[in-house]
């Protein structure tokens, strides 16, 4: 991990690396085993990548901030209702979201929506 990195995008953000650890609730001991560390990847996932010719990152999650992801959704709302005439960007909008969900998730949610429906009656 590089600690020059850490330390420019603080000052972007006219914050010191003390502010950063405060919000993101990481010790400076830990902070500063990382930054000592070679690697912070554990030796397993280099050893992959290297037998893969790959570099790490390659297996490492790269999850699209909140921002980009509302753009993506808005892109892909736009080109669902351009297909299907007639169809409501709220409600597609809502499914997309839906989708991105844990399938479990999405079904113990719809039983406690069933529940309450019942229990109203």
């Amino acid at each position: 991990m590089l600690h020059s990195k850490v330390i420019g995008y603080c000052r972007e953000r006219g914050l010191t690396v003390s502010d950063v650890l405060e919000r993101a609730n990481v010790s400076r001991n830990a902070y500063y085993s990382l930054v000592r560390k070679s690697s912070v990847l554990p030796a397993s996932i280099e050893a992959l990548a290297d037998a893969l010719e790959v570099p790490p990152s390659e297996f490492l999650e790269d999850k699209p901030s909140p921002t980009a992801r509302a753009h993506e959704l808005a892109i892909e709302v736009d080109r669902i209702v351009r297909q299907n005439r007639g169809v409501d960007r709220d409600n597609v909008r809502h499914t997309l979201l839906l989708l991105d969900e844990e399938p479990i998730a999405r079904l113990r949610r719809a039983l406690r929506r069933g529940q309450r429906i019942h229990f109203q009656s």
